[in-house]
């Protein structure tokens, strides 16, 4: 099963939907925004990305200085603002076997099929 944390609002979201359906794989489209995940969900991601909270987060969005979120604030409060405020999540997340790909540049997804 193939799952897409999609947001049709952005363009790499779509560029990303549109490769995997070019290449005959038909993901459940998870519209995050609407569905925000659950923390446990978010460390789940994390686990599959293999990377922190830090690099999971869109620092550069306006929400993020908003909330206060700086490099040395704790993960636990990231996830609770992920949770809280799913636009905070890079996106899109292509998850496929239990393994998941961050779709920047689009094109990086497709080695979960190779």
């Amino acid at each position: 099963m193939t799952t897409i944390y999609h947001n049709p609002r952005c363009s790499k979201s779509r560029q990303t939907l549109q490769l995997l359906q070019d290449n005959n794989i038909q993901p459940e489209i998870r519209l995050y925004l609407q569905d925000a995940p659950s923390i446990e969900e978010i460390q789940t991601l994390l686990k599959q990305l293999d990377i922190s909270p830090q690099t999971l987060m869109r620092t550069k969005e306006n929400l993020y200085k908003t909330l206060g979120l700086k490099k040395d604030t704790t993960d636990e409060v990231r996830l609770q603002a992920m949770h809280d405020n799913p636009s905070l999540i890079e996106r899109p997340i292509v998850i496929h076997h239990n393994r998941a790909k961050i779709g920047r540049p689009p094109e990086a997804v497709l080695s979960l099929f190779e």
